[in-house]
Order: C-alpha cells, then sequence, then structure tokens
C-alpha cells in the first residue's frame, strides 16, 4: 500500500527542508567561531631575551619593552606586538609585572603619584599597588598585578608567557 504525499505535504517539507539549509548555512560559520579558538594548539611558553642583564635589576622596577609575534583573530602584525613589563628584584626572585590594572584594564606606572610614594598608581581609578604587585586594601583593583614567568639565561632575563592572579 503506498502513501500519497499531498500537496500541502510537499510544500511544508520542501520549505522546511529549504529553511533547514539556510539555517545551517548561517549558524555554521558562527559555531565555527566560537569553538575555533578550543581547537588551536597553545604556543609552549616562549621565553624572549628582552636585552636586560640580570647585573643591571635592582629592588627598583623599571619597565622593559619586548616585542611578540602572535596571530590575533585572523590578524598578524608583521613588526610583532610591543608589550611592556615593570621588572625588580625582590630579594632573590626576578619580578615581571604586567602594567595592566586589573581593575579597568588602565596602564599602572611606578611612583610617579607623589602621595603615593613606592607604589604603582593607575590614574584611572586611583588604584594602587605595592612594589611587588599586590593591590593595595580600599583601593578599586580586587587582584594583584599579572605576572610574566621569568629565567635567566647567560646572565640575562629572559621573560616568558603571562600568568594570571
Amino acid at each position: 500500500m503506498s502513501k500519497k504525499v499531498s500537496r500541502r505535504q510537499f510544500l511544508t517539507y520542501t520549505l522546511g527542508g529549504t529553511a533547514g539549509f539556510l539555517a545551517s548555512g548561517l549558524l555554521f560559520p558562527m559555531v565555527r567561531f566560537a569553538v575555533d579558538p578550543m581547537l588551536k594548539k597553545g604556543e609552549a611558553g616562549n621565553f624572549l631575551d628582552v636585552g636586560l642583564k640580570v647585573d643591571e635589576i635592582t629592588d627598583t622596577p623599571i619597565s622593559v619593552k619586548f616585542v611578540i609575534h602572535r596571530k590575533d583573530g585572523w590578524y598578524e602584525p608583521p613588526k610583532g606586538e610591543t608589550m611592556t613589563a615593570w621588572v625588580l628584584k625582590e630579594g632573590n626572585e626576578i619580578l615581571a609585572l604586567s602594567p595592566v590594572c586589573k581593575h579597568l584594564g588602565c596602564t599602572v606606572s611606578y611612583n610617579t603619584n607623589p602621595q603615593f610614594k613606592n607604589e604603582f598608581f593607575c590614574p584611572c581609578h586611583f588604584g594602587r599597588y605595592t612594589k611587588d604587585g599586590t593591590n593595595v586594601p580600599g583601593t578599586p583593583p580586587a587582584k594583584p598585578l599579572d605576572r610574566y614567568e621569568t629565567k635567566i639565561e647567560n646572565g640575562k632575563l629572559l621573560i616568558g608567557p603571562l600568568k594570571k592572579a
């Protein structure tokens, strides 16, 4: 016994199939865009020579600029991306701190506000950090500054990936 398809059912199936095909064509790029970062392999912690000798590092933070090469989405700047770190010696440990405030992402500077000597200061909302990057209680930042991994080779400082606080 054969079941006949009515004209109404045929149109429903045809329109439903066409709509499903068009929807999948629209949704696939969005799903791929959302899932793509998870499919990429992470870089295995490249360390960069920042041109600073260990002997030059003291307990006073100094600003160090370095260039990294990474692909941001589909764009990779040909000359790389210039990054900055505050480098200082804390006892026997060398710290490399990110200059990005944890409150709203402004750039912190060291010892620039006469009210807060020997502290990192964020001018956006008066965020303050101690010399080791710890946030001062009662000021806007809720977390300490992020730190870069550091390594010493041949008497020179190498800066690695950022460790989130």
